[in-house]
């Protein structure tokens, strides 16, 4: 077992924490400070650090670890190596040079596909087959340093960013249980990764969730599973933002010289036209109000059907 520090912050991180509470030494946690979170704004310790203080082990929750000054408690902790998953800071060489036998990245791509801050979601709306989890190695690049071990997983035809996030997360767990170890020992030399194929996933912001009704269908939907759960994919309907929480493909109908974003009720469903087929609602939310079925949002609204949904309004802000 060897003494180790893990650096890391939301969901995606804990199975990779617990794992490594389970099979090595993990001497401490670093993780973001709180956050305020809910309409109290109180607040809230990350994931990471909820199990980390359940499990005992001391944390430290550094606004930044820019300066050598910033990690004088992980020098104390004397680390043989340390672990990131989904930390939310770039490690500067004064980080990368304290462990003796380096820093692990848990990054949920098969580098040097999807370098950055948002892998699963780019993965999606890119249409790839396939994704995975990369062990490697940390250098100061943003994801460029060698890979030890690969693994890749099916993309399936329904998936969101939510179940991927979800499979993946356990997949790098399973990973670091099963090559650790030899990572450490030296006994899994890792692979430069090849910078001519790398491609880069940029961190998401809300804006990126609004839907452009003028792209073909099938993009359409997988830029609907990317955004969700968040930032979630919306459009506007008489002015008020309306998120569109599930949906079908629908690419085979023939919509005719109906406009982008007409919304139509035929061959028993709720259909929004594309710029090529069309998108079947199957759940939305008005803002401020709950979450629906489309037929019953229909019910409510009659005049849904047959309306534009346009682009946001002047001064309009994601919710």
């Amino acid at each position: 077992m060897s003494k180790i520090i893990f650096m890391g912050t939301p969901e995606f991180a804990v199975p990779a924490l617990q794992t490594l509470i389970e099979t090595q030494t993990v001497v401490g946690v670093v993780t973001q400070p709180d956050r305020p979170a809910g309409r109290g704004k109180q607040l809230r310790p990350s994931p990471v650090k909820q199990l980390a203080e359940a499990a005992g082990i001391p944390v430290y929750q550094p606004k930044s670890l820019r300066t050598p000054e910033h990690i004088v408690p992980l020098q104390a902790w004397d680390p043989e190596a340390i672990v990131v998953a989904a930390f939310g800071q770039i490690l500067r060489p004064h980080v990368l040079d304290l462990p003796p036998l380096g820093c692990y990245n848990v990054h949920a791509s098969l580098l040097p596909r999807w370098r950055g801050a948002s892998p699963i979601q780019h993965a999606i709306m890119a249409g790839d087959a396939q994704t995975g989890i990369s062990l490697m190695r940390m250098d100061p690049g943003l994801d460029t340093g060698p890979v030890h071990a690969q693994q890749a997983l099916p993309i399936m035809p329904d998936e969101t960013a939510a179940t991927l996030h979800d499979r993946l997360a356990a997949l790098g767990a399973a990973m670091l249980a099963d090559h650790l170890d030899d990572i450490l020992a030296g006994r899994l030399p890792a692979q430069a990764q090849d910078d001519r194929l790398a491609t880069y996933a940029p961190m998401i912001q809300k804006e990126a969730g609004q839907l452009d009704w003028s792209r073909p269908g099938p993009d359409l939907d997988r830029h609907i599973r990317a955004m969700t759960p968040w930032p979630g994919a919306f459009t506007y309907w008489q002015g008020q933002l309306l998120k569109v929480l599930a949906a079908l493909p629908r690419p085979e109908l023939n919509t005719g010289s109906e406009a982008p974003g007409r919304v139509l009720a035929r061959h028993n469903a709720i259909l929004v036209v594309t710029g090529r087929g069309a998108i079947q609602l199957e759940s939305v939310q008005l803002a401020g109000k709950r979450a629906t079925t489309i037929n019953d949002f229909v019910r409510g609204r009659p005049d849904f059907v047959g309306s534009l949904l346009q682009p946001a309004p002047a001064g309009a802000a994601p919710a």
